[in-house]
């Protein structure tokens, strides 16, 4: 398989529907269309995680109800098996909280004529000053 030209348009469409999902927790269950049931990774804050179940599983544990989202930088790039490599910087703030900055990033895999994320790594950028 070759570079997928159009990794730039797949990975912001990617993250745009990726945060319009989890910002909405009534569509927050709908995440688990995007993983695979078996081949799909996330850490969260450190914990790993395997299998779209598992995922969905962790992502609806998480107990805040309304979250505000700043992107500061979405870059992508191909990888030589079709995939994308998405990085996501930017800013969040769930309920009452301090807004805090945060990095994610994304692998999407390609099956059949779509891509899957086959893995996700989300991590608060806060630092330990002790």
């Amino acid at each position: 398989m070759a570079i997928n030209p159009q990794y730039e348009e797949i990975g912001k469409g990617f993250v745009t529907q990726y945060y319009a999902l989890f910002d909405d927790s009534t569509q927050r269950p709908s995440l688990v269309n995007l993983y695979n049931a078996e081949l799909s990774f996330m850490t969260f804050e450190g914990q790993q995680i395997q299998g779209a179940a598992k995922i969905l599983e962790k992502l609806q544990s998480l107990t805040f109800q309304n979250i505000k989202r700043v992107l500061t930088a979405v870059d992508s790039q191909p990888m030589f098996d079709g995939g994308v490599l998405i990085n996501v910087l930017g800013r969040l703030q769930c309920d009452e909280d301090p807004p805090h900055a945060y990095s994610q990033t994304f692998v999407l895999k390609p099956l059949g004529g779509t891509f899957f994320c086959a893995h996700d790594i989300f991590r608060l950028n806060i630092h330990n000053s002790a």
